[in-house]
């Protein structure tokens, strides 16, 4: 059976081809968000944590001779075309931001920050799946994340995020009910509510989109 050394971005989609799974059920089966599974395609290059190598290095070693044979000949016909096939999905690529405000508090999720961004602290944020509306793509995924359950209160705007380069719809947010529990423990390492006045010890302000910062001075 064929060893992967390393996995990167391109050959953990070539998997995904392998088992011809979408990405939401990739993610399912290797127990990660669909987040992390669109990273890998907008980055090809991107090489996994240890613990991802580890996941996806279960799922290959158990799949059938028939998907592995598939993988090593989607992994040999790819070739130098496996970058310019993903080139146009960082452009497409769109995350929901949930600022969810509870009293003077701000919901805060901490990465693991195994990419070469930099960043650990920020708001709670999910893949917008093509069809889904970014509101409920920014309720589900804070549930999904974070245990909380909470209610668009109205839009912050979007960009392209300054340090990711994705495209990032953010949307003001109040808390409805919910503990803020670390729900997802293999991408993050801390859920917690922070102070509105004390975002900026968390993540640097010059980061943090500007009407961000207004909505939660308007709102303190």
């Amino acid at each position: 059976m064929e060893v992967i050394d390393v996995w990167t971005g391109h050959r953990a989609c070539m998997l995904q081809s392998a088992l011809r799974l979408t990405r939401e059920a990739f993610a399912d089966r290797l127990g990660i968000s669909t987040r992390t599974v669109a990273t890998w395609h907008s980055d090809p290059d991107v090489i996994p944590r240890s613990e991802m190598q580890q996941l996806l290095d279960a799922v290959f070693e158990s799949a059938p001779p028939t998907v592995r044979q598939r993988f090593a000949l989607l992994v040999a016909s790819s070739g130098s075309t496996s970058t310019e096939a993903s080139g146009p999905q960082p452009q497409t690529l769109r995350v929901a931001i949930a600022v969810v405000v509870r009293n003077e508090e701000v919901l805060l999720v901490c990465r693991r920050g195994d990419d070469a961004s930099g960043i650990t602290w920020q708001f709670p944020a999910g893949v917008i799946k093509p069809g889904v509306r970014p509101e409920t793509a920014t309720v589900r995924e804070t549930l999904d994340e974070t245990g909380v359950h909470c209610a668009v209160r109205r839009s912050l705007g979007e960009r392209v995020h300054p340090v990711t380069g994705v495209q990032c719809v953010y949307f003001l947010c109040e808390y409805l009910a919910g503990d803020a529990t670390n729900s997802d423990v293999v991408e993050n390492v801390d859920v917690t509510w922070v102070p509105k006045n004390a975002v900026g010890r968390f993540i640097s302000v010059d980061t943090i989109y500007p009407p961000i910062l207004a909505a939660l001075e308007e709102d303190a």
